[in-house]
């Protein structure tokens, strides 16, 4: 069974200090994993303490993690893996560090000491259950 650890301290790249929101390109410093926000709820209560930290917004949701971990990810429904060989260059909005709430584009999980990236073995499974769920609360 493979072992996933989060770094205890951040990589290089900290969330914007001021007010402003900035566009971080995806891959030189993290990947994200983008997914509606009722499937992102249902797999941040699966994770519970391992959930990394994760950017919201009105109707969706983006985990950051370790570049180039979801490349050999098989597709999964409603979920988008933001990734540099997967993808041509791609950005994503990033919220000030201190926007921890919405209505817009915040932190749902801030980026602080032990909680970075999402290990994306756990990812991936609790976003695989939570769209099943999803769907079959649907049907």
């Amino acid at each position: 069974m493979q072992t996933e650890t989060q770094p205890r301290t951040p990589a290089p790249w900290t969330p914007p200090r001021g007010s402003d929101i900035e566009m971080v390109e995806v891959g030189p410093y993290w990947d994200a994993v983008r997914a509606p926000a009722v499937v992102g709820e249902r797999a941040l209560q699966l994770l519970g303490r391992a959930a990394g930290a994760v950017i919201a917004d009105y109707s969706q949701m983006y985990w950051l993690i370790q570049p180039g971990a979801a490349s050999g990810w098989p597709r999964i429904r409603q979920v988008g893996v933001l990734s540099p060989p997967l993808a041509e260059v791609t950005y994503v909005g990033v919220p000030p560090a201190a926007r921890t709430r919405g209505p817009g584009l915040h932190w749902r999980l801030p980026v602080g000491p032990g909680q970075y990236f999402t290990g994306a073995v756990r990812l991936r499974d609790a976003l695989v259950q939570a769209v099943t769920a999803e769907e079959a609360a649907v049907r």
